[in-house]
């Protein structure tokens, strides 16, 4: 039933159908200049939403003079939805890189800060490139925000000015992240985050928001730890020294393999602040360990550690696990070990596409979780119907006891839509289930492409054979592929596509999307899933007694009572897959909010921090020196509040490493009783003499702001980097204490506000130790470097 919503956008797409028809009678040059009179008219005033029929009249007829392609009034339906800031659900095949054009050309008429976002480079170069000529012809500025080569240096400056960026998640969040460890105003790109239409958006705002984006730093020193921690963990047990969550997603010591821990490396206490780092790696080797698996988490290529998209089986490039992590798994899998850097930054997807005054997005799949874009993120989801009927019959599930039994029964119906000449296109799971697909049906003599992280080169050639008759390919999650299956004349005539999944996926919305690869645009086609009781979902999630059954069965089977090759067709398996799969997504459910609290409190304190960044980078002498005598004061206030540093040597100390390289101790001995008030007024005086010294080589007004600058963002930066590290490294720990009544969120809240404050206390002393002891050095053209102490 159509709600008031989807009504609305309907009247508005119709009547922009019958206006594009006046604009068809325009010449081009008419047709460009309707630019300069919306832009004059918002100038005047005028909102958005008053141009959106004509502005989107003009795209529709640019797009079929310019492309060759007027879009479908389902397009024009799914581009109204989006510019209100919805999710439009488009099915496969119906054209969504043609209907972005539409809400990114009305946005872009107000200037930069539009996006259209994608976690695919090549699909954002190769959109910018097609669709761009629709934006240049009308008078937008359109740039690409991903390089084509690793090595290419992208303008940032040129891309971020742009009326319209293509781009990807990671480069965009990236980018932000950089942007705010700039020293300069101008050296921050990133000034507008106006609108966003992310493609594919429950690829990015679902799957992918359960791990922060993180920027590394400077290496630190490598840790013994790693090699220690592996061995140990390596010959623990389950049940009695660590534990598994049910959905085999959080492990943790219990008391017995603390104590063990213990004996093992010769301590006591090592929960304490004294054996924290020890733990946090034995925490690291358990999850690596017991959670992560080769070829579904991760490949080992060449001695190195790749990571693995979940959502499309993709191999990671450039990007490592955090807080050791990715160490971890190096010394499970004998590799090389790489430096552990330090983290700069790090923020949730969630946060960084929230801070967009529109958020908007398009996937073939989004009503099955449109309560959590809802609560998450406030966006309704509205589903735009195909341009032509769907033919696809999505058969019921096969369920089989065993991976086996099911695995034989797809090559037989592989088999079957072959020998009518039908392509097939089957789904694995996992690498290393795709990888053993592939065998299968090399052992049967079929010959086949295999699309996986092993293969992704050929990616596009090989999603553009698939849709031919007789084809069989296998590959991983088809979600953000790009690039649909087009069917030849004979295909069609056989059936269409036949779709084989070989196990249900982590949500149901994931299933989907490998059955809507069959039957775009009202081609013919068929879908069917053969699981079994051993796929990993039913046996991670499944209730007990499901579990309790299945190896009953498996008695049975081995005693000879039950036929393996039979079907389990009675309702009640069908019912386990499906909880199994439910429990599954509500985990993960679970997950992204857990994530989101996390960065929750992250976020307050990054916020404040790059607030007075900005302010710092923004304020002139008067503010800048309010900012340094405030930090001056808070730095002395600190120190004396410490009644143990009220000794002489202590003092002396103080000032030869934070205030004065050339003090003369002999004044320490001078002041006689060293209480509070005495110390206070003390280092007060001297700091004013040292100031007053440490400015003299800087007479130009400019190179006094500049420097004062410099000085207070390298303190701030210095500061917030390790406290970026630290957090990262406190989730870690935190989240390895779920025995007993430990609340993970609360000890992260308590300790990381324990640590922000210790932050501030050492950003104070930074700032004055600086500001006194930097060295100036002046340059023959008149400038002065800095060499910090």
């Amino acid at each position: 039933m159509k709600n008031r919503k989807f009504r609305r956008y309907e009247k508005i797409a119709h009547k922009i159908v019958s206006l594009a028809d006046t604009y068809q009678q325009m010449s081009d040059e008419e047709l460009q200049s309707q630019t300069i009179t919306f832009r004059e008219q918002l100038e005047q005033g005028a909102k958005l939403e008053t141009l959106l029929i004509p502005a989107y009249a003009v795209v529709v007829e640019t797009n079929r003079r310019l492309l060759g392609m007027r879009p479908y009034f389902v397009q024009i339906l799914g581009a109204v939805a989006l510019f209100f800031g919805n999710v439009a659900e488009m099915k496969t095949g119906e054209g969504k890189t043609l209907t972005a054009t539409m809400p990114l050309y009305l946005h872009g008429l107000k200037g930069k800060g539009n996006f259209l976002i994608t976690s695919n480079p090549y699909l954002a170069r190769r959109d910018a490139q097609e669709m761009g000529k629709v934006y240049r012809f009308l008078g937008l500025s359109v740039e690409v925000g991903v390089p084509e080569f690793e090595d290419e240096e992208i303008d940032k400056e040129v891309v971020y000015k742009a009326d319209i960026v293509y781009t990807t998640n990671s480069a965009l969040g990236f980018d932000y992240l950089f942007d705010n460890l700039a020293v300069t105003v101008e050296k921050q790109y990133i000034d507008q985050l106006n609108f966003v239409l992310i493609d594919e958006i429950d690829a990015i705002l679902l799957d992918m928001a359960q791990t922060p984006l993180v920027i590394s730093g400077a290496p630190k020193v490598q840790s013994n730890y790693y090699l220690l921690a592996n061995w140990f963990v390596k010959g623990i047990q389950e049940e009695v020294d660590y534990q598994l969550s049910d959905n085999q997603k959080s492990v943790w010591f219990t008391e017995h393999g603390i104590q063990k821990a213990e004996e093992y490396f010769g301590i006591t206490k090592i929960l304490s602040e004294e054996w924290r780092d020890l733990y946090r790696h034995l925490v690291i080797a358990l999850r690596a360990n017991y959670i992560l698996h080769i070829n579904r988490d991760y490949v080992v290529d060449d001695d190195e550690i790749m990571l693995l998209d979940e959502t499309n089986g993709r191999k990671l490039v450039g990007t490592k696990l955090q807080a050791g992590l990715h160490q971890a798994l190096e010394a499970k899998e004998n590799v090389t070990l790489t430096k552990e850097s330090r983290s700069m930054g790090s923020i949730t997807y969630q946060n960084l596409f929230r801070k967009f005054a529109i958020i908007s997005g398009m996937t073939g799949t989004a009503m099955t979780d449109a309560d959590e874009f809802r609560e998450t993120y406030n966006l309704d989801v509205i589903k735009v119907p195909t341009n032509k009927p769907i033919n696809r019959v999505d058969h019921p599930d096969l369920i089989f006891l065993t991976n086996r039994a099911k695995i034989m029964a797809s090559l037989e119906a592989v088999k079957g839509a072959l020998l009518v000449d039908r392509p097939v296109l089957i789904e694995a799971g996992s690498v290393s289930m795709s990888a053993l697909y592939s065998l299968i049906l090399l052992q049967n003599g079929i010959p086949h492409n295999l699309l996986n992280a092993t293969t992704a080169s050929r990616e596009s050639w090989i999603i553009s054979e698939a849709g031919k008759h007789g084809a069989v390919t296998v590959a991983t999650s088809m979600a953000g592929r790009g690039t649909d299956i087009k069917l030849d004349s004979r295909s069609k005539k056989q059936g269409g596509l036949f779709v084989v999944g070989t196990e249900r996926m982590t949500s149901d919305r994931i299933d989907n999307q490998l059955r809507g690869r069959s039957g775009r645009q009202g081609d013919p086609g068929d879908s069917i899933f053969y699981v079994s009781l051993e796929d990993r979902i039913v046996v991670e999630s499944a209730p007990k007694w499901a579990n309790r059954k299945r190896q009953e069965m498996l008695d049975e089977l081995h005693e000879g009572k039950i036929v393996e090759t039979v079907s389990l067709n009675e309702r009640k398996y069908h019912k386990v897959i499906d909880k199994s799969q439910a429990i599954r997504k509500n985990q993960e459910i679970a997950a992204r909010k857990n994530t989101l609290e996390f960065d929750e409190i992250i976020t307050i304190q990054r916020d404040t921090i790059y607030k007075t960044r900005n302010r710092i980078m923004t304020s002139l002498l008067e503010e800048l020196d309010e900012l340094i005598r405030f930090a001056f004061n808070q730095a002395v206030e600190h120190y004396c509040a410490d009644a143990d540093n009220l000794t002489s040597e202590k003092l002396i100390d103080f000032i030869f490493n934070t205030i004065d390289y050339d003090f003369d101790p002999a004044k320490v001995i001078a002041l006689g009783e060293l209480n509070k008030k005495n110390v206070k007024l003390f280092l007060v005086t001297i700091i004013k003499e040292r100031l007053a010294q440490a400015m003299k080589p800087l007479d130009n007004l400019y190179q006094q702001i500049y420097f004062k600058r410099l000085i207070l963002l390298k303190a701030l930066d210095q500061q917030w980097i390790e406290q970026s590290d630290n957090l990262q490294q406190l989730k870690v720990v935190v989240n390895g204490r779920n025995w007993g009544q430990h609340r993970p969120i609360y000890e992260f809240q308590v300790e990381a506000k324990r640590s922000f404050e210790q932050m501030k206390k050492e950003i104070a002393i930074h700032i004055l130790k600086n500001m006194l002891l930097s060295e100036l050095v002046p340059d023959e053209d008149g400038s002065i470097d800095v060499e910090f102490p």
